[in-house]
């Protein structure tokens, strides 16, 4: 246990100088290897792990996906939910923050990833906000709370890694996502309503939209539900894996917006480089974080972790909330992804021995990431929406966060005491 521990000294040192972890985790877990098991196996082990990865089927679901979620941002698709969501609640007080969090959710089941989610609707929701007199703070909020749903409503890269690292099925993590996704959105606005009820200069009111105005305004979202029901509804019903299905989505968004005359040769080329480069740091992240688990698991920690937990008497519940809360405390202080990869090798084994469901646990952990997203100092949604709308302060984007933090927690500590939450829609499927 202690070259474990050792190793994890040498990670967080690395990254105090300000060394990627990425590479930090490499270099760790390829010294551990060569220290511990000599350098032949640790580079022969290096070496297996970068080909097995690189050429590895199943992670091609990853770029199909980044690709798929470019295009529709391409396409234009996040303003037309926008105003299909404002069309229906628009009129009531912090009616827009309602229709950024719907619009959210309608987005991440066609997106799969947060940053991208929150980035896209603050260029559709903030300008509109600012101009009823929303207040910074409850607009920032929304909009990167909202963009958390991008990674728990399918489909959801970090629910591709997690069942990737850990061997578990990526549609039922799909499935599993639904309902705390619809759950999360619901519980947010219902945090967007109390917020306007006891300070209502936050959010003014806006004009009601008739009704034939909604429909025209839902008949201009039928490209997001042709993807959902292509994408979701084929791996849910079995008719192709997660990997076909990202493919078909893919194609199917690159339609939308060659359709909408969204693309040009230009246009295409720099949503392949974005899509190649996210993708390049995600297996870079893989990779590294593969070589360091390799290390972790060759030494007596996992064991060792397991006997300590058995000999303290904690219920297997108790268990997971310390971990839960282990996460919500490094959430704070690392990035979001690298955070999950390096204690996976950890945790998952435990939680496994305990009997407790691997897609529950994923359901979990993806939690954990959307409540890392906007924690501060460094959630990664905060530095975005700043970074786009360089006239609003941090200190409005953190002060506007918080409420949603506890939020997300509430969920958390809903899915925890009802597995079931989580496990219904996927018990379906077995």
């Amino acid at each position: 246990m202690t070259e474990a521990l050792l190793g994890f000294g040498a990670i967080f040192l690395l990254a105090v100088m300000r060394v990627p972890l990425a590479f930090a985790m490499g270099l760790v877990g390829i010294c551990g290897m060569g220290l511990t098991r000599g350098w032949g196996p640790a580079m022969a082990s290096t070496s297996q792990v970068v080909y097995e990865t690189g050429f590895a089927y199943t992670l091609s679901v990853i770029p199909l996906f980044i690709l798929m979620g470019n295009f529709v941002a391409r396409a234009g698709l996040a303003h037309e939910l926008f105003q299909a969501a404002y069309a229906f609640v628009g009129h009531v007080r912090g009616g827009l923050a309602h229709a950024t969090v719907a619009a959210c959710a309608g987005f991440g089941a066609i997106c799969g990833s947060s940053i991208a989610t929150a980035a896209t609707m603050s260029k559709v929701a903030y300008p509109s906000m600012r101009r009823l007199g929303y207040s910074e703070s409850l607009s920032t909020g929304v909009m990167a709370a909202g963009g958390t749903l991008g990674i728990m409503i399918p489909p959801s890269t970090i629910m591709v890694i997690y069942g990737i690292v850990t061997q578990t099925n990526i549609g039922q993590l799909f499935a599993a996502g639904v309902i705390p996704g619809a759950l999360t959105a619901s519980l947010l606005m219902a945090g967007i309503a109390v917020i306007t009820a006891r300070d209502p200069e936050h959010a003014p009111p806006g004009e009601r939209t008739p009704w034939p105005d909604r429909w025209r305004a839902l008949r201009g979202i039928w490209g997001v539900v042709v993807l959902v029901v292509v994408v979701l509804g084929g791996i849910y019903g079995g008719f192709f894996t997660a990997t076909e299905g990202a493919g078909f989505g893919a194609f199917g968004a690159f339609l939308f917006a060659l359709l909408r005359g969204r693309l040009s040769l230009r246009v295409v080329l720099e949503v392949l480089v974005e899509s190649a480069r996210t993708t390049a740091m995600l297996f870079t992240l893989l990779i590294a974080a593969t070589i360091f688990a390799n290390f972790v698991n060759f030494t007596s920690m996992p064991s060792d972790l397991k006997d300590l937990i058995t000999q303290s008497g904690l219920s297997p519940t108790m268990v997971v909330v310390s971990m839960m809360a282990i996460y919500v405390v490094l959430g704070t202080v690392m990035e979001e992804l690298t955070m999950v990869l390096l204690t996976i090798p950890l945790f998952f084994p435990i939680v496994t021995s305990m009997g407790f469901d691997p897609v529950w646990f994923g359901v979990l952990i993806v939690m954990i990431v959307q409540i890392g997203l906007i924690s501060p100092p460094v959630g990664m949604n905060l530095f975005v929406i700043n970074a786009l709308l360089p006239g609003v302060g941090l200190r409005n984007i953190f002060k506007g966060c918080w409420p949603f933090v506890l939020v997300m927690v509430f969920v958390l500590g809903l899915l925890i005491a009802f597995p079931q939450l989580s496990l219904w829609l996927p018990s379906l499927m077995r």
